[in-house]
């Protein structure tokens, strides 16, 4: 199964109407039905890692015989509850694959587990959450997929996680991040909805934080007024020892020849149109023979939308890499 596969219908072949309807609130509340149908038990963890805490959720259908445990990873302001999790997690589970959803802390409703605020580069944590999850939960290596960011640390967690001692059978990556510093300009180069659906989210993260923890994070509401780029480069100042926010971005970038260590086998999908990941990204990337990359024509960032009832075409392909490992 490969994307140049993914052709959706005319009508539905605008990368900003791909993008938009990845994150609907229809195609959320799909997804949990969807996840529903299966008939799987979900049980809630929480995972104490070294200066952390961290939430998930496994998922495991009664009576059936597991083909692996994956552990699914979300995008940058996203959460176990976003409607790519759902959907990728049902798909996987009807493929006879476990499921653990985890949430970068500060996402979903996970705000009070940690003082300190989430940043791009705290990938230390979310490697020994996966450690725990495939060593007390899976008892064997551990599969990894990722949207966005999402897929960005399953690439990073696939390169620096066996080094570390944990398992990782292999990764499938949608629409990873791969430069964050092109994806900030071409974030601000964009649409405008862009920029502001994740302010609009990243806001609200961040005013809870300070609700919780009002002595650590004594910031007001001018500070959260900046744009994109002044609120990050005012984090990494505040929350960071990068010293600039070009350090910062280079901290978590796997641009050119980064993952060129990678010994687990990764699939990547992404888009020619994706509007915030530039796919001239992906054309400079030295992979080993592991890694495989494909390109689809159509899908915005993290779309991949089939239809009118909101079906994606990445959700099966990520379960097809996942629990069949062909190309």
């Amino acid at each position: 199964m490969r994307g140049e596969e993914f052709l959706p219908p005319r009508w539905l072949r605008d990368p900003h109407l791909q993008s938009v309807l990845s994150s609907s609130s229809l195609r959320r509340r799909r997804g949990r039905a969807r996840l529903a149908a299966t008939g799987a038990v979900t049980r809630e963890h929480v995972i104490d890692v070294d200066g952390a805490r961290l939430q998930g959720f496994h998922s495991h259908v009664p009576g059936h015989q597991a083909q692996g445990l994956a552990v699914l990873l979300h995008g940058w302001e996203g959460s176990s509850e976003s409607g790519y999790m759902l959907h990728t997690a049902a798909r996987l589970l009807e493929s006879g694959v476990e499921v653990f959803r985890l949430n970068f802390r500060d996402h979903g409703q996970t705000h009070h587990l940690n003082p300190e605020i989430f940043h791009s580069c705290r990938l230390d944590e979310v490697i020994e959450a996966v450690g725990e999850v495939s060593e007390s939960i899976a008892r064997a290596p551990v599969m990894l997929a990722g949207h966005s960011l999402g897929g960005n640390f399953a690439l990073r967690v696939g390169l620096r996680g066996p080094g570390m001692g944990v398992r990782v059978a292999r990764v499938a990556a949608v629409c990873p991040v791969i430069d964050p510093a092109v994806g900030l300009d071409a974030l601000e180069k964009s649409l405008w909805i862009y920029q502001a659906y994740f302010l609009r989210k990243w806001r609200g993260s961040l005013r809870r934080k300070r609700e919780l923890f009002p002595d650590m994070h004594a910031f007001d509401d001018t500070v959260l007024r900046q744009d994109m780029r002044g609120l990050t480069g005012w984090l990494v100042q505040r929350y960071t020892d990068f010293g600039s926010l070009e350090n910062y971005l280079d901290g978590y970038c796997i641009a050119g020849d980064r993952l060129s260590g990678l010994a687990v086998p990764a699939d990547i999908l992404t888009s020619r149109d994706d509007p915030v990941i530039p796919v001239a990204s992906f054309g400079e990337l030295v992979l080993p023979a592991c890694a495989r990359i494909q390109i689809a024509p159509h899908g915005g960032h993290c779309g991949f939308i089939e239809g009118p009832r909101l079906g994606g075409f990445a959700e099966r392909w990520v379960a097809h890499h996942l629990s069949r490992g062909q190309a």
